[in-house]
């Protein structure tokens, strides 16, 4: 059987006879084509992958600004409780009753910022699931390409 790629420069010759240096491309060279696809690929995978944590992760510091804001109305709330019971029980005035409203309005204040917060906070996906999804059809693009 005759070798179809020939080592010999003669073999490889245009339409007027005389020698080509067309030859067809080596196993070698189509490797290292693939290799070059391959880490390009993986490089925007990998940039894909950053971009979205970098947006969850925006996500999750805004729920836990929101839960920062809850404790301190919260711990505010708390003070102005306690304060309306001293002077609640101290000397019944207006004085104390007004900061009873005052403490149950931060209350409010506090459970509406949780509520929120941990909304917010459920929204949040680590996982980046675009990557995810692109790998698979990357998978998929190398099989079919390596048949």
């Amino acid at each position: 059987m005759a070798n179809p790629y020939p080592d010999d420069i003669t073999a490889y010759r245009d339409s007027t006879g005389t020698p080509s240096d067309a030859r067809p491309e080596s196993a070698g060279h189509l490797v290292s084509e693939v290799v070059t696809d391959i880490s390009t690929l993986f490089r925007q995978e990998v940039a894909l992958a950053k971009a979205e944590v970098r947006e969850e992760a925006k996500k999750a510091g805004k729920g836990a600004g929101m839960f920062a804001g809850a404790g301190g109305a919260g711990l505010f709330a708390l003070l102005f409780v306690l304060l309306a019971i001293m002077f609640g029980l101290g000397e019944v005035m207006a004085l104390g009753w007004a900061a009873l409203i005052v403490g149950v309005a931060l209350l409010v204040v506090a459970a509406v910022l949780g509520l929120t917060g941990r909304s917010t906070v459920r929204k949040v996906h680590p996982a980046p699931t675009q990557t995810v999804e692109t790998l698979r059809e990357d998978v998929q693009w190398a099989q079919s390409r390596r048949k």
